[in-house]
Formats: C-alpha cells, sequence, structure tokens
C-alpha cells in the first residue's frame, strides 16, 4: 500500500511464530478467580505478559515500515485507515495482558470495560485492516480507480469517531460499575445494590449506541462506494500473470535460510504451526481430562430433574446468560452480594457451564430459594413489577408457551453420554417426573393466586432457577 518494503522480515518471522505459540496459554486469562484449577490461572496470566513482546514488535514492524513515506498518510486514506488498525492493534494487545493481572482483572471482569477492550480489537485493529485492504484491493481487481476518495475519507473520520464514541463511555462505565459494586459503607455494609450501579451506567449505553451507529454508517458508505468503484471497472477473471525468472536458491540472498524453505511448502509449513499450537492445548488440557481430583466431588451435588433440565435448556435459549453470571469469585464484595464462592464441583454436571463474562444482571449461582416461586413468575411476565427500574425485557411469552416434553428422552440420553449419571432407563420416566415436579409448582403459585398450567415453559425456568445453588446450601446444612 505504501509501495515500500516490510521494515524486518526476520521481525515479522518471530512475531508469527512467537503469537501461535503464546496466545493459546492466555486463555485462562479470561477465567481468572473461576473455579478454574489454580496453576491454569497462573499459566494464563505469565503468558499474557509474555504476548506484549511479540504483539508490540508487530505492531512496531507495521508502522516502520512507512519509514520516510509518512507524507503518503496524509493523502492516502488506505494508509490512514492501516495507521489507525495497526495503533489499535497495539492498543489492545497491551491492554489484554493488562487485564490479566488479577488486581486489575478483580474490577474489570464481568463489567463494561472488557467490552471496551474487545471493541477496541474489533472495530479499530479487526475492522479499519479489513477496509484498508478492500478499499486497496477492489480497484485493482477491477482494473479502474476509487469511486470516490471523498466518501473513503468520509468513512475514515465517522469511523474513527465512531469508535470514540464507543470505547470511551464502556471505559467508563466498566471503571464506575466495577468500583461501586465493591464499595461498602463505613458500617461494613454493601453500599449499593446492583441495580442502582446499572442505572448509574446507562446514559453510557446510549452514547455506545451513537458511536456503533456512526461506525455502521461508515460501513454503508464503503459498500455504496465500493460497488460503484466495481460497476464502473470491469473484471478481468483470468488475468496474464508474469514472475521473475527462476534462479537457483543459493544465489539470492537470504533465500536459502530454513525458513524460507519452509514458506514454499504450505502443507509443512501448516503441520509446523499446529504443533506449535497444540503444544499448549496438550499442557492445559491433559491434567484436568486425566487427573480425577481436579475436580473435586461434593456429594450434595445432583443431576438436574428432567424439568430442571428443560429449564436450563430454555435459559440458554432466551439468552439469560448474556446478561447474568453463574460464578461467584471469592471476593468479600461478592459473598457478601450473592453468598458463598463457586466451587468446581458445583458445575461437574453442567453441559456446558453458564459462568457468563459478563453482568448486566447480577449474578445468579445462589438464587436458588432466595425467592418464592411467585416473585420469578411476576419478574419473568414483568420484571419492574419485582424490581422498579430494571432493563430486563419481558418474556411473558413463556407463560403461554407449552414445554415441548418431547425432547425429554434424548436430553436425558445426551446427557448420560457425557457423563452424569441418570439410571439406566431413567429416561422412561424422567416425563413422569417432570410432571409431578410441574404441578407441584403450579400449585404452589395458585396458593398465590397466580393461575398457570403445569405444562407452561415459564414453570419449567422456575424450576431451573430455583435449583441454582441448591446443592451447596444443602451441603452447607448437612455439614452443621
Amino acid at each position: 500500500m505504501a509501495n515500500r518494503p516490510i521494515y524486518s522480515y526476520k521481525l515479522s518471522i518471530l512475531h508469527f511464530w512467537a503469537l501461535i505459540f503464546i496466545y493459546i496459554w492466555a486463555g485462562p486469562h479470561h477465567l481468572l478467580y473461576s473455579t478454574l484449577p489454580g496453576w491454569a490461572q497462573s499459566l494464563g496470566v505469565a503468558f499474557s505478559i509474555m504476548l506484549i513482546a511479540p504483539s508490540w514488535g508487530g505492531m512496531i514492524n507495521g508502522l516502520l515500515t512507512l519509514r520516510g513515506a509518512w507524507d503518503k498518510v496524509r493523502d492516502d486514506v488506505v494508509l490512514k485507515f492501516m495507521v489507525v488498525g495497526l495503533t489499535a492493534y497495539g492498543m489492545a494487545t497491551f491492554e489484554g495482558p493488562m487485564l490479566s493481572l488479577k488486581q486489575i482483572n478483580a474490577v474489570a471482569h464481568f463489567s463494561d470495560w472488557i467490552i471496551a477492550h474487545v471493541h477496541v480489537g474489533a472495530l479499530g485493529w479487526n475492522g479499519f485492516l479489513t477496509f484498508a485492504i478492500l478499499y486497496w484491493l477492489i480497484p485493482r481487481i477491477y482494473k479502474t480507480q476509487l469511486f470516490s476518495k471523498k466518501l473513503a475519507s468520509f468513512h475514515f473520520w465517522i469511523g474513527t469517531l465512531g469508535i470514540l464514541f464507543y470505547v470511551i463511555p464502556l471505559y467508563w462505565a466498566g471503571f464506575t460499575q466495577g468500583l461501586m459494586l465493591k464499595e461498602f459503607t463505613p458500617e461494613g455494609i454493601l453500599k449499593y445494590n446492583f441495580l442502582e450501579t446499572v442505572l448509574q451506567i446507562i446514559p453510557m449505553w446510549v452514547t455506545r449506541a451513537l458511536g456503533g451507529s456512526m461506525y455502521l454508517t461508515g460501513v454503508i458508505v464503503m459498500a455504496y462506494n465500493l460497488t460503484r468503484t466495481a460497476l464502473q471497472g470491469k473484471l478481468q477473471a483470468n488475468e496474464p500473470a508474469q514472475a521473475m525468472a527462476l534462479a537457483p536458491v543459493n544465489t539470492i540472498p537470504r533465500e536459502n535460510s530454513w525458513h524460507r524453505r519452509l514458506e514454499r511448502r504450505p502443507i509443512q509449513l501448516m503441520i509446523a504451526a499446529l504443533l506449535v499450537i497444540l503444544i499448549g492445548s496438550f499442557v492445559e488440557l491433559m491434567p484436568t481430562l486425566t487427573i480425577a481430583s481436579n475436580i473435586p466431588t461434593i456429594a450434595s451435588v445432583k443431576p438436574y430433574t428432567p424439568l430442571e433440565l428443560q429449564g436450563r435448556d430454555i435459559y440458554i435459549r432466551e439468552g439469560c446468560l448474556g446478561c447474568h453470571s453463574q460464578t461467584v469469585r471469592p471476593f468479600r464484595s461478592e459473598t457478601e452480594r450473592y453468598g458463598e464462592y463457586s466451587k468446581a464441583g458445583e458445575f461437574v454436571y453442567d453441559h456446558p457451564f453458564l459462568w457468563g463474562s459478563e453482568r448486566k444482571g447480577p449474578d445468579l449461582a445462589r438464587v436458588g430459594g432466595k425467592y418464592p416461586n411467585a416473585w420469578h413468575y411476576n419478574h419473568l411476565m414483568d420484571p419492574r413489577l419485582m424490581s422498579p427500574g430494571s432493563i430486563m425485557p419481558d418474556y411473558d411469552w413463556l407463560i403461554t408457551q407449552d414445554l415441548d416434553t418431547t425432547t425429554t428422552i434424548a436430553k436425558i440420553n445426551a446427557m448420560r453420554k457425557i457423563g452424569v449419571p441418570y439410571p439406566k432407563g431413567y429416561e422412561y420416566q424422567a416425563n413422569h417426573d417432570l410432571d409431578i415436579q410441574a404441578k407441584a409448582i403450579a400449585a404452589d403459585l395458585g396458593q398465590n393466586h397466580i393461575e398457570v398450567s403445569s405444562r407452561k415453559e415459564i414453570i419449567a425456568i422456575t424450576a431451573y432457577l430455583q435449583r441454582l445453588g441448591m446443592d451447596i446450601k444443602a451441603n452447607k446444612t448437612a455439614s452443621k
């Protein structure tokens, strides 16, 4: 794009191999303070910090490629996109390792801070690099000039402003909520309930929506610009190709290196890259898969009943895990707010686990038994009835939709295949047990003047919500 050779070929090779080797080890930094084994969390932190070196090496390599050509950036919108994209890459890959530090992660995780970090990468790095490539490539494919440089420039500026309007409010929201949730009064009582923290950051979400709209506007303008570019040009499907005459490898400077030879063999290069990636995977996965003591069992933890299993699938279907987490971290602010911190043994029958990654609503790991069935019914029908000011949407269709019990047998069999100890043949009486539990919940609602059929989906999801955390509570009661 700048008509300049890459600043350092060797640095690009180091960047590639270091990234694909280290990145696979860094995943556990998303699960700090969770029930993931401590050694895996520590590995995630260590390798995340190591990622700064290759990531910034790649960014610097890109920016130094423009040495002596920065005057082109002023006039070439393609290079503008590329420079901002590289800068966003540097920002995102510095912030990621910083967020892996436990002290920072304790505040940032489950908050909008994480969303801001992700979108610096998604909108700035991936988005802008993609736009630069499209603006550079499409005119060449169609043998023409870009339809409108002014529209491309407009796209650059509205996209850049859109990113700023998107991520800055989310950083502010993340800092605000993360700190509010941890604050205590001088008497040692939590200062804010969860809903108070949400109401404080709604203006930031409005500004985020504005930024996203600006960014999307730029994408639409680009689509129009590139479409007009293609229409005014002519696609040449089979373009004549020319290449320099072949010369003996050993006569070309630097061409006889082992890596140059590897680059000419795509299958071997793919196998080598795959092996480098899999090293981290095997080191982190094998202990968990082969050593049973990695997940201590808890005697009181039992498989879900058929009705609870159906309710769990409704919970997943309706996207509840997008706003509610199900893991209590070992902080005083969280155990005071939600209850006892989570244990690995609680999740042995959760497939998949629903720890979550965001809290637009409070954690639900200990919600079972906290409220009566009537509370959950009214809350799902209209959250504002039970939590004035709540931003949770209504789920009133659960009251009218019938639960599909024809899937119960298949779900029991599927769970058994992945280790849930349902007795052999239990699937044939599962719907009978489901019906008994559903009628008990419907009868309880009837005592609160709520008439609803036991066959409705709201009964199943209520059963699931009332189960959450009850196994641990039962274990605690039994140990007294």
